[in-house]
């Protein structure tokens, strides 16, 4: 059994910062790709940022230079940091990574965390 637990979410005042975590946890043999995703109300599912196993990243454009995102392979663990908040960045933040499990080494598997809920208050 495969589990991301992300952390690190609340309530914060606009310019203000974050952290997020995601650890993943479970019969792991290896990681890919590792990412966070954001869904606000009424808005589907989009990408914010991700970090292959080789510590190449990629940003949407709405957070490039604002968010910084980073991994711990040890720990199979990444972070989310996120300066100068705003309201637009309100949404439960979801991580995600490509995983293969013991039980099934050549298969790679997408699996998703339970979401943390960013709200940025003006």
């Amino acid at each position: 059994q495969v589990q991301l637990v992300e952390s690190g979410g609340g309530l914060v005042q606009a310019g203000g910062s974050l952290r997020l975590s995601c650890a993943a946890s479970g019969r792991i043999f290896s990681i890919n790709a590792m990412g966070w995703y954001r869904q606000a109300p009424g808005n589907q599912r989009e990408l914010v940022a991700r970090i292959t196993d080789g510590g190449s990243t990629n940003y949407a454009d709405s957070v490039k230079g604002r968010f910084t995102i980073s991994r711990n392979n040890a720990k199979s663990t990444i972070y989310l940091q996120m300066n100068n908040l705003t309201p637009e960045d309100t949404a439960v933040y979801y991580c995600d990574a490509v995983i293969s499990a013991f039980q099934a080494k050549d298969v790679m598997s997408e699996y998703w965390g339970q979401g943390t809920q960013v709200t940025v208050a003006s």
